[in-house]
């Protein structure tokens, strides 16, 4: 809490300072509640495992031996005479996507002698410091929505929750914020361009090591916005016609280099894998997860082909955006997601109820809109088409939430602003 309060003093203004330790208690609360959540409801989880059963190992051969402890948090999943009494014990040692959120809770855990609720605290807090970044960013393009993006980012019931606890989605979104928040100061602001490229390079790293599929995501949508934003600031209307299309072509063909390349070293996400990726996933997360909890859901038969997956298109991005629905409900876990999705659909209906949908078109072109947009919308795509379980869809999910919340504040705040001039 001292650290964040030097934070919001350097980082905030009068009026974003109001929110910033609401959202930063809700999100340790929500830590907590995590692991309330998987002791008394779930009965264990993956965060027990990450925790019990992978960073108090490691923290217990720091203790013994510091030599051993640092082994563990440099192993690459082969087994050490010095550490295999520890690494013996860790049920994700080989998992590498896992056993990298072990290593961060280990480091976590030998700072706060391991204790749980310090540890999921310390990750509570990468996430809000993340996400406040984002936050500062977003509101410097628009000040007027400082309040609609704290609501966006901070007060989505199954973001400030899902996002704090002890697991990848945590360190995911977290390192999110500071991709993005390091794009645009490298990008549009130009400041502290060194220091902003090794945040750049660290938040990559963190989540292609954790979730390739959000880079997969997330880098594309964020170049497309750079070439976006590069053609707007093009003053004559002639050459910005002349020139759009060459820009255009250039920044798809560099989006989907990074995403080719990106997936290179990880087979189940190359591009020409990714339709079987998404069937295998889907099936297995539906198998083990969703028969039995009743929170399992089907948009109809995946083959393993892209032609499946585009026709599903549809489904999947509702399935991620606006369901459950609340005659789907049947647990009280999934009532608050059901809830929550009425929310983002009401929201949603709102924007094109109060508002011409010429109004609307036109102001999707903003760069910014493009870019939280097409992320939304791709992702969406991506986990509802894999997922098939509701409670898994509601962690999943919680990366794509703030963009597509923002989207839909910037389109209503453009439009309603169009409505003003016309009525002057």
């Amino acid at each position: 809490m001292f650290i964040a309060y030097g934070i919001r003093e350097i980082s905030a203004d009068q009026e974003t300072k109001k929110y910033f330790f609401p959202a930063l208690i809700l999100k340790m609360l929500g830590a907590i509640g995590v692991g309330l959540i998987y002791q008394f409801y779930y009965g264990g989880g993956d965060t027990f495992s990450y925790y019990t059963h992978g960073a108090s190992h490691i923290v217990e051969a720091f203790y013994d031996n510091f030599s051993a402890g640092f082994k563990l948090l440099t192993a690459d999943g082969e087994f050490d005479p010095e550490t295999y009494k520890y690494s013996s014990k860790i049920w994700m040692y080989r998992d590498t996507t896992s056993y990298f959120v072990v290593r961060i809770a280990a480091v976590f855990g030998v700072l706060t002698y391991n204790s749980y609720a310090g540890v999921a605290l310390f990750f509570a807090f990468f996430s809000f410091w993340g996400l406040w970044l984002m936050y500062q960013s977003f509101c410097n393009i628009y000040p007027e929505l400082k309040l609609q993006f704290a609501i966006a980012i901070f007060f989505v019931p199954t973001v400030f929750f899902w996002g704090s606890g002890i697991l990848k989605d945590t360190v995911t979104l977290g390192a999110s914020g500071f991709l993005v928040y390091a794009f645009i100061q490298i990008f549009f602001e130009r400041k502290k361009l060194v220091l902003n490229i090794i945040l750049l390079l660290l938040s990559i790293y963190i989540i292609t090591s954790i979730k390739l599929y959000i880079f997969l995501c997330l880098m594309p949508a964020l170049i497309l916005w750079y070439f976006f934003y590069r053609i707007g600031r093009i003053p004559s209307l002639v050459a910005r016609v002349m020139v759009a299309p060459f820009l255009l072509t250039i920044g798809v063909a560099l989006a989907y280099f990074v995403a080719l390349k990106a997936g290179e070293d990880n087979s189940r996400y190359a591009l020409d894998q990714i339709a079987e990726t998404a069937q295998v996933t889907a099936y297995d997360i539906r198998y083990w997860t969703g028969k039995d909890a009743g929170s399992g859901y089907s948009l109809g038969e995946l083959d393993g082909t892209f032609g499946s997956m585009i026709r599903l298109a549809p489904q999947a991005i509702n399935v991620s955006l606006f369901r459950p629905y609340l005659w789907e409900v049947n647990n009280p876990l999934m009532l608050l997601s059901a809830l929550e999705a009425l929310f983002l659909l009401g929201l949603t209906i709102r924007l094109f109820y109060r508002n011409r949908f010429i109004h609307i078109t036109q102001s999707i072109r903003s760069p910014i809109i493009l870019f939280c947009l097409i992320f939304a919308i791709i992702f969406a795509f991506g986990v509802g088409i894999s997922t098939y379980n509701f409670g898994t869809l509601s962690r999943y999910r919680i990366v794509m939430v703030p963009f597509y919340l923002m989207a839909v504040f910037m389109l209503d705040f453009h439009a309603q602003s169009k409505i003003k001039e016309n009525n002057t």
